[in-house]
């Protein structure tokens, strides 16, 4: 069952190993086939090292195993709700990565402040509230799902591919797979690129990106009249 959408979550969980952006388990990716409504999604714990194609387990979006024969990541139900509300993405990325979880452990949204940032994410990248403790000890996972999406009731999803859970780590999500890993490895570029701004400038309030240069750049990548890159031959 999705052969093809296995290995193509199975090669992007492993890519969050080659681009540095996970430590031991600390990750996972999902993908969805929007005509059945199935997850695949990485098995909760299981190193990078051991894991296999056929190990990816399926998940409708319900929660329930369709099939597998190891538990799905324990971060499913965020997945899930991420799925539900946004019907534009076709996958989704976790990570613990450094530059990104500081700010996220610090509560702070990202702030664009420079080109690199405009390029991919458009304005700040949002920092969710904390979760109440009730949200905590009920359905926790479920809960982490439902901030993201309430945070994105006053931010486009589709513009702004990310998201800081408060005193946690990232999600990113994309078209596939694919993009949701390579939202997550910019994410933490320009995570990192943020903290070394600071450091250099500690005195007074970061310079922001002035709003004419943040349009832009993320325009001439992503609206409709873009002309970055090369034309897609047919």
């Amino acid at each position: 069952m999705l052969e093809s959408l296995k290995e193509a979550v199975f090669e992007a969980n492993l890519s969050l190993v080659r681009h540095g952006l996970v430590l031991f388990t600390w990750g996972n990716v999902s993908a969805i086939d929007r005509e059945s409504g199935r997850i695949v999604i990485k098995p909760s714990g299981l190193s990078y090292a051991d894991m296999k194609a056929e190990d990816m387990v399926v998940v409708d979006l319900s929660g329930q195993v369709v099939e597998g024969r190891l538990n799905p990541s324990s971060d499913t139900p965020t997945h899930i709700e991420l799925y539900k509300a946004f019907p534009k993405i076709g996958g989704v990325t976790h990570t613990h990565s450094t530059y990104a979880a500081a700010w996220a452990q610090a509560g702070r949204d990202l702030p664009c402040l420079g080109t690199t940032h405009a390029d991919y994410f458009y304005g700040a990248v949002p920092c969710a509230r904390p979760l109440t403790k009730t949200e905590i000890e009920r359905a926790y996972e479920t809960n982490t799902g439902l901030v993201i999406t309430e945070t994105f009731k006053k931010n486009d999803y589709a513009a702004c591919p990310g998201v800081l859970v408060h005193a946690h780590g990232p999600f990113t999500w994309g078209r596939d797979a694919d993009e949701a890993v390579y939202h997550a490895v910019v994410l933490e570029e320009i995570a990192k690129m943020a903290t070394l701004t600071k450091q250099i400038r500690p005195q007074g309030a970061l310079i922001y990106a002035d709003q004419a240069l943040q349009d832009k750049h993320y325009f001439r990548k992503h609206g409709k009249n873009a002309y970055y890159g090369q034309e897609k031959k047919s």
